[in-house]
């Protein structure tokens, strides 16, 4: 019998001007837990923000050592399964996402919407949880 461990092995990463405004808007905005945040002042060497379905996210301020931050800020987009699209609708505008693709139910049945975040990374959330 084999036994096996979860581990999260995707951590979809980015790169934020103003990474610990970036953390306080995630977490306000979209429900992520603080699981980890590095660095001193306003600079951010290293988060990592949990998601409640599972998984997560890194993120970081822009750092001369990084490839990743070849990358301009606000690049990206991620896709996130959500129990209620509705209520996290809401909670994201409330908190300024821009709404790009309203919520609305796709034929393959997801009800989901796509908002960009303050520096203009791209979230979409949905109910569809692949095949």
């Amino acid at each position: 019998m084999t036994t096996s461990t979860h581990t999260t092995c995707v951590w979809p990463t980015f790169v934020y001007r103003d990474a610990r405004a970036a953390i306080r808007f995630l977490v306000d905005a979209f429900g992520f837990a603080e699981n980890a945040v590095y660095g001193e002042g306003d600079r951010v060497d290293h988060a990592e923000l949990g998601w409640p379905k599972g998984g997560g996210i890194m993120l970081g301020s822009p750092r001369e050592d990084s490839v990743i931050s070849d990358l301009p800020p606000g690049t990206g987009s991620v896709y996130l399964v959500v129990d209620d699209p509705d209520a996290l609708h809401e909670r994201a505008v409330a908190a300024g996402a821009t709404i790009v693709r309203g919520l609305r139910d796709e034929d393959y049945g997801s009800r989901g919407f796509t908002c960009r975040d303050p520096e203009g990374v791209f979230w979409s959330f949905g109910t569809y949880t692949g095949s």
